[in-house]
Order: structure tokens, then C-alpha cells, then sequence
């Protein structure tokens, strides 16, 4: 039996074809074909005003649109953005309100969405991230339950020296522990700082910090080798979302009080630099008001830790019924006769696996969650982030002027 090829304008046209030729009524000729009257009066009326053609699918958008952009309104829209390439909707909408207030302008959203269909706009390029957190931020209802870290960037002294100070401070209390400039900033020099934290003042439950190195890395569970030992002692790391510093607002509010006593404008020299960062930390502990504290200092709403620090750094503890593996130099673990890559951040470190339901294992790094080897899998599967939106696209402009060329640099005889 050969197979029969058939399409939807062509069962029109045979249905149509049926009805003309007279010899069945319109209700057989529907039941056969297995429609309705209705739709076959549609379809027979389509045929007699548009012949052929009036088969066809049409389109199912409205003819109208009450909510739409005018044309006028868009071509406005449009020439602003001609006239200035590099601007968004948001600068569009708000140059269209101040040169012409009684025009009522769509919202800076239907804006985009025109710049969108006119090709203005393209996805945003893929960047490595640190993996997104899964895990909601610890409680902040005592002192000592969370510590908040962060560079507070940096800036050149009167002679010219680069000063990037480090600061770390209770969250509740916003005790100020310590203000230091770093250089370099890596996990080999901001460790001892931490560590001579943790003898003075105790352990935190957790530490909270941005996404940028040395405190994350785009690696399995976003852990860097600063993390890895602060997990070692006995404390959570914790990251904001990217581009959300005001998850980390008490230690930024902070900063723009540093900047504002301490650098505006800097010390002649980097020596006396640190000496005011000094006294800026007796003072804002122990003299400066805080407004949050109801007009009272740091000082007098903290208390030291009950969890003391021996400087040990002790591995992570798992469950009996855990599988687990060391981490090799390489970053990757040996399992069921694969290799699969975790992270170099973890090199000589046990990891541990936990088998679900559904057959997969989950890898973890103490309390942190790395992320899920498949059944069988050769590799592990990262959480994923939401897919990105869309971001202004200058080229797309028809009067943006092309690239030139380089021209190659002749040489001097």
C-alpha cells in the first residue's frame, strides 16, 4: 500500500468541489469530511469571494490594536534613537517627556519592544557567572550570625600608591571589625585577615560576600580557595545575586561613610592613609551614632562569639550512608569507571554524594551544593541560571557609520 500525501487547502478545495458539484447536501457532505456545517459555510463563502486563495490560512493577529504605539508616536520614538544610538528606552521615553510633556508616551517596556522588532536590540552575550544560590540568606537576628566582607574598591593616595582597603563587620551590630588595604587582592592575603578575625573575635555562622574573586569563582557551588577554607572553619559562606548590592547594603552604606571621612580626598601618602582608617574604625565603633541602632555605636550591641577559633581547618563531615571521593589535583573525581570534573578550587578536598530517587547523585562540599551527576553521567550538571533578556543594539541603526578598517603601520626606514 503506497502512503497518501495530503494538506489542508487540499481537503478545502476537494470540500468545496463536492458542495459545487450538487450531487450530496451541504450536512453529508460536512459529516464525511468530519467538520461542521458552520465551518463548511465558512470555508464555501471564503471560496466564492476570494476563489482559490480564500482557502488559505489567514492570520490570527487583530486587524486593531486599542493599546498599540501610533505610528506617528513610534516614528517619533524611532528618530530619537536614530539621533542618539547609544540611548535606551528609558532615556528615549524621558527626552520625549521633556521636549514634548503633553504627548502622552507609551511606557519605556512597549519602547524596548519597538526597538526589539526593528532589530535594534540584541540577546545579551553569554558570560560565565558564579553559579546562582540556592540556598536563602542565613538569619541576621544576633550578633555573630552573619559577617559581611567586601573591597570597597580602590583608589590612588596623594604620591600615587594604589589603596584598596578590605573591610569585614558584623551585620547586626554593624560592628566594624576590621579595615585593612590589601595588595594584591587574593585569597593569599585576605585568608590572615580573616583568620586573625576569627581568634579575636570568634566564628560567625555565616560570611557573605559578592561574587567576584577572591570570595567566588564560576566553579561547581561558586567556591574559590578562600571559601574552601572558610567552609574548613566551621563557617557558610554566603553571595548576593549579581548586580544586587543591596543584599550587601549595611557593609555598601558603610563604605560610602568610609569614602566620606577617610578618602574625600585621599592622604598624601598610603602610611598615613591606613592611619585614618584606623581612627575612622575606633570612632565608628565606638563614638558614631548609628540611626539603625536606634542613635547608639556598634559597640554597645556587640558581643563576642561563642563559637571560638583554634585555627584549625578541619574537612567537612558527611553522612554514613554518603559516598565519597578526594578531589584531584586536576579538579576532576574518579566515579563508576568515569572521570568527572568538580573544580580545581577543591583539589585534595573529600566531596561526598548523595544517590536520590530518581537515580542521580548530588555532590556536595560540606553544606555547600556543587550539583547533580545523572545516572550513568560522565559530568557534572551546574544549577542553571534564567535565560537573559535583550540589550540595546547601536549597529543595527541604519546611520550608524561602519567599522574602519585598520590601516597597517608603515615602517621607518
Amino acid at each position: 500500500m503506497v502512503w497518501k500525501e495530503t494538506c489542508v487547502l487540499e481537503e478545502r478545495m476537494r470540500f468545496v468541489l463536492a458542495i459545487e458539484s450538487g450531487e450530496e447536501s451541504m450536512a453529508a457532505i460536512c459529516r464525511r469530511f468530519g467538520i461542521s456545517r458552520r465551518v463548511g459555510y465558512k470555508w464555501l463563502g471564503r471560496y466564492r469571494e476570494a476563489g482559490v486563495l480564500g482557502l488559505e490560512d489567514r492570520s490570527r493577529a487583530p486587524l486593531r490594536r486599542p493599546q498599540g504605539i501610533a505610528l506617528s508616536v513610534a516614528e517619533r520614538c524611532l528618530e530619537v534613537r536614530r539621533l542618539h544610538p547609544t540611548w535606551g528606552p528609558v532615556k528615549v521615553r524621558a527626552w520625549l517627556q521633556r521636549h514634548a510633556p503633553e504627548q502622552c508616551w507609551p511606557a519605556a517596556s512597549s519602547i524596548g519592544a519597538l526597538f526589539d522588532r526593528e532589530g535594534l536590540t540584541v540577546k545579551r552575550r553569554r558570560r560565565r557567572r558564579c553559579p546562582a544560590r540556592t540556598a536563602p540568606f542565613a538569619a541576621c537576628g544576633a550578633a555573630n550570625d552573619v559577617w559581611c566582607i567586601d573591597f570597597k574598591g580602590w583608589f590612588l593616595t596623594g604620591d600615587g600608591s594604589r589603596c584598596e582597603p578590605l573591610t569585614l563587620s558584623d551585620a547586626y551590630s554593624r560592628y566594624l571589625f576590621r579595615c585593612q588595604a590589601v595588595a594584591p587582592t587574593g585569597a593569599v592575603q585576605v585568608w590572615p585577615i580573616l583568620d586573625a578575625a576569627f581568634r579575636e573575635y570568634g566564628l560567625p555562622w555565616a560570611l557573605r560576600s559578592d561574587n567576584g574573586p577572591p570570595f567566588a569563582s564560576t566553579g561547581a557551588g561558586g567556591l574559590s580557595r578562600l571559601s574552601v577554607l572558610v567552609v574548613k572553619a566551621g563557617v557558610l559562606p554566603e553571595r548576593i545575586d549579581p548586580g544586587k548590592p543591596q543584599q550587601n547594603g549595611r557593609l555598601e552604606r558603610l563604605h560610602l561613610t568610609l569614602l566620606q571621612d577617610t578618602a574625600s580626598p585621599p592622604a598624601r601618602t598610603l602610611r598615613q592613609q591606613l592611619e585614618r582608617f584606623r581612627a575612622f574604625q575606633d570612632v565608628y565603633n565606638r563614638e558614631r551614632p548609628h540611626q539603625s541602632l536606634g542613635n547608639t555605636p556598634p559597640a554597645d550591641h556587640y558581643d563576642l562569639s561563642p563559637r571560638s577559633w583554634d585555627g584549625v581547618l578541619r574537612t567537612p563531615d558527611y553522612p554514613d550512608d554518603d559516598e565519597r571521593r578526594r578531589v584531584r589535583h586536576n579538579g576532576e573525581i574518579k566515579w563508576r569507571g568515569n572521570t568527572v570534573y568538580i573544580s580545581q578550587a577543591l583539589a585534595g578536598e573529600p566531596v561526598g554524594l548523595h544517590e536520590t530517587a530518581a537515580g542521580d547523585w548530588t555532590v556536595c562540599y560540606g553544606p555547600v551544593h556543587l550539583g547533580v551527576i545523572k545516572h550513568r553521567g560522565d559530568r557534572l550538571q551546574k544549577p542553571k541560571r534564567p535565560a537573559r533578556g535583550f540589550v540595546d543594539n547601536p549597529v543595527g541603526l541604519p546611520t550608524t557609520p561602519p567599522a574602519q578598517p585598520q590601516q597597517p603601520q608603515q615602517m621607518q626606514p
